[in-house]
């Protein structure tokens, strides 16, 4: 979509990364930055270390150009640049020493000073691939027609064994050494362009945490009410198309399977001839992957965090207004000691206690022990099929939260029957049992056995499904049950 003119000139004179380029200092600027923080791929480091390795740079740069040239000391353009946006300055936890990090912008800024340098080589097969197969997986996800799905996969299939049967002849072809090294050239712009993704995720997040922070410290309204906006904005960045993704981004990095896969691909592409001088970055680049995405899951665990502690400092603040209202009963009940209180009328709601003795709870019954035979009678050259044992169905609780907070983000309460009309179940009953079982700060699950309801839901047989059980009500925390 085309930009503006207003949009553009505020991004001119607002946005860092053009700050950065327009800067006197911006080759200093990205020289350093560039290195220490996207060709290294340090995501934290020390002010001590940091302002040494920027003053052996100042001081080679004065030599070479002349004395003068930088005549600010290393900790002041370090300052300079924090203020402009381009480092962010920290204390970790447990730490009295000052970390720094680079922002989103000077790896926006570097790339594009990157993009004008002359390539010797520019392929562009490997990428007219890479937008066929997405628009080929678009197109194939999109499809809600099985026979359609089947007629694909049918295709595939044949071209797949028409494509054995050649290998089996001899008759296959094998990437020549500038197809190998278009491939390679948008591997290397596809890995690096994922750290400063990241980066910029883990800054969306830890805006989102500074939102909280903000909204708790000026908070004057109920508690529900601040809990509800920010359970709301933490399940929003959750559920957003940026959080879905990285969430299986993630999952990528923790499955073996496919690091092993990957550092097998890795290792034997980094050894073909063809391409040349291979990147050494690219060695380790799944561990790089990994840690940035460890600092983006630990900015998401500082919210959790800061809510825990905002609960407990309203526990502690409700404790205390509890004993200044009983010690205002006992002052003002002092003062009145010796009045006249003859029309004074009071009214208890009972008389006596229930009193519930120990003794009448049932003792402890210890189970029943039973004897396990270990030892194996089966011949061991039997083989037993172990396939039944990896096709157990997994019901994420996660999942299910979301799910009814993302129901309950337009009503105080739902019904069971309500979140399961907003999500159907994927995995069958054991799903609903799962919805019985939630246990979450953000809502209450409330169950009406004198109520029954009738849940009908579409499986993904295609098959209609209906069970009656006891009203189950999701009531938003601070909200009251209501039943």
């Amino acid at each position: 979509m085309p930009v503006e003119y207003d949009e553009i000139d505020w991004l001119r004179r607002q946005d860092p990364a053009w700050r950065l380029l327009r800067a006197d200092h911006a080759p200093l600027v990205l020289r350093f930055l560039g290195q220490v923080f996207v060709d290294d791929n340090v995501r934290s480091i020390s002010g001590d270390r940091l302002a040494e390795r920027l003053d052996d740079l100042l001081f080679a740069l004065n030599d070479q150009y002349g004395e003068g040239t930088f005549p600010k000391s290393a900790r002041a353009y370090l300052g300079d640049w924090v203020d402009a946006g381009w480092l962010r300055r920290y204390y970790p936890p447990d730490s009295d020493e000052v970390h720094f990090d680079a922002t989103p912008a000077v790896e926006r800024a570097l790339a594009w000073v990157r993009s004008l340098q002359a390539r010797e080589f520019v392929g562009t097969e490997s990428r007219l691939n890479i937008a066929v197969d997405l628009l080929r997986q678009m197109a194939f996800g999109a499809e809600t027609d099985p026979d359609a799905r089947l007629e694909v996969l049918q295709r595939r299939r044949a071209e797949v064994d028409a494509e054995i049967t050649r290998v089996r002849a001899g008759d296959f072809t094998v990437l020549d050494d500038a197809a190998q090294r278009d491939r390679y050239q948008q591997f290397v712009a596809t890995a690096r362009s994922l750290l400063g993704d990241l980066r910029e995720v883990e800054d969306n997040f830890r805006a989102l945490d500074r939102r909280v922070r903000e909204r708790i410290a000026a908070w004057q309204g109920s508690k529900g009410e601040l809990l509800d906006e920010i359970v709301g904005s933490r399940q929003a960045i959750s559920g957003s198309d940026q959080g879905r993704s990285f969430d299986a981004f993630y999952d990528f990095l923790l499955s073996l399977r496919r690091q092993e896969e990957f550092s097998d691909l890795l290792e034997r592409v980094q050894a073909l001839d063809a391409i040349g001088h291979a990147d050494p970055r690219m060695n380790r680049v799944q561990y790089d992957w990994l840690e940035a995405a460890g600092r983006t899951q630990a900015t998401v665990r500082l919210l959790s965090e800061q809510l825990r502690r905002f609960l407990d400092d309203q526990a502690w603040l409700e404790n205390r207004r509890v004993m200044d209202v009983l010690r205002s009963i006992e002052a003002r009940a002092l003062a009145l000691r010796d009045a006249d209180t003859s029309g004074v009328r009071a009214s208890l709601d009972d008389t006596r206690v229930e009193v519930v003795l120990p003794m009448e709870r049932p003792l402890y019954q210890p189970r029943a022990r039973h004897a396990v035979n270990s030892t194996s009678t089966a011949d061991p050259e039997v083989e037993v099929d172990m396939s039944a044992l990896f096709q157990q169905v997994y019901v994420d609780p996660a999942r299910l939260v979301a799910a009814v907070c993302d129901v309950l983000r337009g009503a105080s309460q739902a019904s069971l029957r309500d979140v399961i009309g907003a999500h159907p179940p994927t995995e069958g009953l054991a799903e609903l049992v799962g919805y019985l079982s939630l246990n979450d700060a953000s809502f209450e699950v409330v169950f009406n056995e004198s109520r029954r309801e009738s849940i009908t839901w579409t499986d993904s047989e295609g098959n209609r499904r209906t069970v009656t059980t006891p009203a189950v009500t999701f009531v938003r925390a601070g909200e009251g049950s209501g039943q």
